[in-house]
């Protein structure tokens, strides 16, 4: 389950969101995985505020895994008169979506849960939604929200909501194990929101480069559309040799 939020930088981050999908959506096609939005809120002029969907295919989480975090974009504004140079950031979280024996770890009180129903956002005529089936459903210890809205019926999304919850709470699990074990190494983590894992140089000149591998690739047309494999590589590397380093020490 991927999730991709705006940032600093108004419309700008808006549409970068959504050039982020568009990103997602390619890479899913190349490796001809099933790609499924469940949710998304759209700009006021133009992108998305936030967007859900599901990358299903063999190893998905695994390799998108190395996406989770910053993305940041700098270019020329297509929404700036004045042709100024403009820097965007949008949050990207990868999160499992859990088979049932792993769904069945993540315990939920239903006291915790917030529920409620609204109408799905849609572009109207005939096929718009007059009931209000969409759910928001918030994790009241956690203040985690989740919402779905892409089936008519209120109780298909509020099963893809639950699933999406579940998902986000294992995923805090496991942050929350892996920063336990850091604080026993004497490691720090880095911050996951404010500082990026990754930049996207369109202007004054073409570089895409990951801040964590060093990796840098100078087609930044071929990363948008979908060419990450190098990054995702990379990335299993360096974590290999983080392991591997952790191990030693």
């Amino acid at each position: 389950m991927v999730t991709i939020s705006v940032g600093q930088g108004g419309v700008e981050a808006q549409d970068w969101v959504e050039m982020l999908m568009r990103m997602y959506m390619k890479w899913a096609e190349r490796h001809r995985f099933e790609a499924e939005v469940i949710d998304q809120s759209p700009g006021e002029e133009a992108g998305l505020k936030s967007v859900t969907f599901i990358v299903r295919g063999p190893r998905a989480y695994g390799l998108l895994r190395s996406e989770h975090g910053v993305h940041r974009l700098v270019r020329i504004s297509p929404f700036d008169q004045n042709h100024r140079r403009h820097t965007s950031f949008a949050l990207v979280e990868i999160m499992p979506e859990l088979e049932s024996t792993d769904e069945d770890a993540v315990v939920i009180n239903p006291g915790d849960l917030r529920i409620d129903t609204y109408r799905s956002t849609g572009a109207g005529g005939q096929h718009v939604n007059k009931t209000d089936s969409a759910i928001r459903i918030t994790h009241l210890p956690t203040g985690i929200v989740v919402t779905c809205q892409n089936e008519r019926s209120q109780m298909k999304n509020r099963e893809m909501a639950m699933k999406v919850l579940k998902g986000r709470l294992f995923q805090r699990q496991q942050q929350e194990a892996a920063a336990q074990l850091d604080q026993i190494r004497g490691q720090l983590l880095p911050a996951e929101f404010g500082s990026q894992i990754r930049n996207y140089v369109l202007q004054p000149y073409t570089l895409v480069k990951d801040v964590r591998t060093g990796l840098e690739v100078g087609n930044t047309q071929a990363v948008l559309d979908g060419e990450i494999d190098p990054f995702i590589e990379a990335w299993l590397r360096w974590r290999l040799s983080q392991a591997r380093n952790g191990s030693r020490s």
